[in-house]
């Protein structure tokens, strides 16, 4: 079967991280929804291959964490009476870890909300890092056993609780998508020697605007939200892998990736195609051909 070329495909893949749907894209480039799809699962796991084994032994000094949410196929309140509804669907959220200096997303984790995930997502953070590092994530309570499970004491962990108001909007259904009122934070030491100046969520939550803005799955009230688990994942692999090697970050004038020390090298999105051939099977020799005997 014929391949696309790695111009084609460095396209296709430009355009998922911008926020085209995968049926945009299948109209535009003019080639049919198989191959977009195919070309993302291919992209997300060599990505995710990647991510792994690029992204250790980084030298931070400033963690924080953040959780955001999206659905796959239904929302959880909607799966029971949904149409043949896939292993996966409902709620889905993705914790991210981002270095607050270099602004690189050192982990990521999709699950619930649940502290199996939180601890799952600590213990690949913490495989990460090459020192000690001031943490910062917010109140959600599952954090607070994660990270003594796998940082020990040897960690400055400080939690930044918000607190919020009633919903802000009109009564009826415009409540509805109106946002509590924030009324205040406080910042609460848990562990170690947390410099209080220092404790913040504001750039891993600005990141996560950022994968709202750029991935069509996580945009709300649309139909965009993923229909299969495994794409999700999959697009969230390449997205990561975008951000921290390829995209340049426009206040340091550099990819996070080349900001933590992690790459000295600007990647464009023909060396993520290249990632994805250097994973496929080398094509099959083709023995001597050999002449059927036809004869009686």
């Amino acid at each position: 079967m014929s391949k696309l070329d790695i111009k084609t495909r460095a396209m296709i893949l430009n355009m998922m991280v911008e926020g085209n749907s995968m049926r945009s894209i299948s109209r535009i480039v003019g080639v049919s929804i198989n191959t977009v799809t195919k070309l993302l699962i291919e992209a997300g796991d060599a990505c995710a291959a990647y991510h792994d084994e690029a992204v250790r032994n980084v030298g931070s000094t400033r963690v924080e964490c953040d959780e955001i949410w999206s659905f796959v196929y239904a929302k959880n309140k909607n799966v029971e009476t949904a149409t043949a509804a896939p292993e996966g669907a409902g709620d889905v959220w993705t914790w991210t870890a981002l270095d607050a200096d270099s602004k690189m997303i050192l982990s990521y984790e999709v699950g619930d909300r649940s502290a199996d995930t939180a601890h799952e997502f600590m213990s690949d953070l913490q495989g990460r890092l090459a020192n000690r590092v001031q943490l910062t994530t917010d109140g959600h309570k599952a954090y607070l056993e994660a990270v003594e499970s796998a940082f020990g004491g040897d960690i400055d962990y400080a939690m930044l609780v918000k607190m919020y108001g009633s919903s802000t909007g009109s009564k009826g259904h415009e409540k509805k998508y109106s946002p509590a009122g924030f009324t205040g934070s406080r910042k609460e030491a848990i562990t170690g020697q947390p410099y209080k100046e220092l404790v913040s969520t504001s750039y891993v939550e600005r990141q996560n605007l950022t994968m709202r803005m750029g991935m069509r799955r996580f945009t709300r009230l649309t139909n965009g939200f993923s229909k299969k688990i495994e794409n999700h994942l999959n697009m969230l692999s390449l997205y990561f892998v975008h951000y921290n090697f390829v995209r340049i970050h426009k206040t340091l004038k550099m990819t996070p990736a080349m900001a933590a020390g992690v790459s000295d090298t600007l990647h464009d999105m023909e060396w993520v195609v290249g990632l994805i051939d250097a994973r496929s099977p080398a094509p099959k020799k083709r023995g001597p051909y050999k002449k059927k005997d036809i004869s009686n």
